[in-house]
């Protein structure tokens, strides 16, 4: 199996899109205080970070 370019920026986008939804539910559920802020707003940088992933994934 050949991992070109694509192919990893394609794995990492669902990797970082699963550790962004993972990070956003331990926020919403495992802390309730500010630090689950911290959790929910990493989340979102990361789904923000598998956009940009996605977004090079043609022209790189």
């Amino acid at each position: 199996m050949g991992m070109n370019k694509n192919t990893v920026l394609g794995w990492a986008t669902m990797l970082m899109l699963l550790m962004g939804i993972v990070l956003i539910l331990l926020g919403a559920y495992r802390y309730e205080d500010v630090a689950g802020w911290g959790f929910a707003t990493v989340g979102i940088g990361f789904f923000c970070i598998a956009w940009v992933f996605n977004a090079l994934k043609g022209r790189v």
